[in-house]
């Protein structure tokens, strides 16, 4: 059996798994970071206006009609598929080892079919590596935007708590 033919046989078998788990982390990826913009967008209108060139009045009155409970529910749907994200990339190298593991099993009985059992095992690390580092590097994109946003609630938050208080945010 060629190399080819073993990596095109193992993608019908544990190798699937990782490409569905890849595809399902593919859309979180998207779903996480289209929130977390939305959410970025909507705090950047509001949040960080130039005091200097703006009326405090302005900005007072800006901050009092953000509707806190949406920006709250913003926040922590992205987080939440954030938080998906990160633990199914984390997953992947194991998927690898297992899928190693699933395929060396059989080599104790089946000293015949050592080498496809061995491309077999191969090639499970190998999938599972490749969408832990791609994934982990598409989680530091999304990492740093889902920081700037839990800034910018906590920043209004805060300047929504000084307006309460009747004092300038």
């Amino acid at each position: 059996m060629s190399v080819f033919q073993v990596i095109a046989h193992n993608l019908l078998g544990f190798d699937l798994i990782i490409f569905v788990a890849a595809a399902l982390n593919g859309a979180c990826y998207y779903f996480a970071r289209k929130k977390a913009d939305a959410l970025n967008r909507k705090l950047n209108m509001r949040i960080y206006i130039p005091s200097r060139r703006v009326d405090p009045e302005s900005v007072a009155k800006a901050i009092r009609n953000i509707d806190e409970e949406q920006i709250v529910t913003m926040r922590k749907r992205s987080e939440s598929l954030y938080a998906v994200f990160v633990n199914v990339t984390a997953i992947f190298p194991l998927l690898g080892i297992l899928g190693t593991v699933v395929s060396l099993l059989p080599m104790v009985s089946e000293l015949a079919d050592m080498q496809t059992n061995f491309f077999a095992a191969l090639t499970s690390t190998f999938w599972g590596l490749v969408f832990a580092i791609v994934f982990k590097l598409l989680d530091g994109f999304l990492s740093a935007r889902m920081e700037d946003n839990d800034k910018a609630v906590n920043l209004l938050l805060a300047r929504r708590e000084l307006l309460d208080e009747g004092k300038r945010p």
